[in-house]
Parts: C-alpha cells; sequence; structure tokens
C-alpha cells in the first residue's frame, strides 16, 4: 500500500468545523481511496470580506491505485 498525502484549505462563514467539513467534503467528491485526515492549522480571514471567514488546512491521506 502506498498512499499519498495533499493539503487542502476548507472555508466556512460559520465556523472551524464548517471549515473542517468543507475540506474533507471535497477531498471525498474528488478523490478516490481517502483513509485518514489531518488538521494542521486554523485561520480566520477578516480584512478581504464581509463578516468573517473561518479557515482550516486539512492534510488529507489517500491509498494510490496500483
Amino acid at each position: 500500500m502506498v498512499f499519498k498525502k495533499i493539503d487542502l484549505i476548507g472555508r466556512s462563514t460559520e465556523s472551524f468545523d464548517g471549515a473542517v467539513d468543507d475540506a474533507l467534503d471535497r477531498a471525498e467528491e474528488t478523490l478516490d481511496n481517502v483513509h485518514w485526515a489531518t488538521v494542521t492549522e486554523f485561520g480566520v480571514e477578516i480584512a478581504s470580506v464581509e463578516g468573517r471567514e473561518y479557515q482550516a488546512e486539512v492534510e488529507v491521506a489517500f491509498e494510490l491505485e496500483e
């Protein structure tokens, strides 16, 4: 088994949990064989958006097909 890891940044106007879900939902929609994820960083963008935008950087690992 060989795995590849990528970093995704999810976004939400509601919460950090929503930002993590955004990244994981996108990973599951576009990648096969997703096995685990690790949240590596949280942030809030306040300068260029109305209100706040919560962000979560998520490292996603998926198994490569043979």
